[in-house]
């Protein structure tokens, strides 16, 4: 399965340059993912490409900090900001990033679309 996720557009430059390996979320998938697609929010607004999901490491982000820092592509600071008064968080392993040559406006190819806050699935 396949899910949409919303990620700045500095970050998915870093994606897609092999400088950052592992994307870090809050909340993860319930459902078995294998493909995410990388919507860069604005002001890009488009649908970029897609990259595999190596594994998913769960864990205090103290230890997610101490396993992923090297190719974090954020700071120290960022990171810690963004897991303030968490015990726990995930680390997503980014496997072959694949960015589209051309890329997607998905408000001319949906109908409705709304980014999502974090993710939606995709059918």
């Amino acid at each position: 399965m396949k899910v949409l996720l919303s990620i700045k557009p500095e970050y998915v430059e870093k994606i897609f340059s092999g400088e950052k390996k592992y994307e870090y979320r809050k909340v993860i998938f319930k459902k078995d993912v294998d493909i995410i697609v990388v919507y860069s929010t604005m002001p890009e607004g488009l649908i970029v490409g897609e990259f595999k999901i190596d594994s998913i490491l769960f864990d205090s982000p103290e230890m997610i900090w101490s396993e992923t820092k090297e190719y974090a592509g954020v700071s120290d600071l960022f990171f810690n900001q963004y897991f303030a008064n968490r015990q726990e968080g995930y680390a997503i392993k980014i496997l072959e990033p694949v960015r589209y040559e051309k890329p997607i406006d998905p408000k001319l190819e949906f109908n409705s679309f709304h980014a999502p806050q974090s993710f939606c699935y995709l059918s």
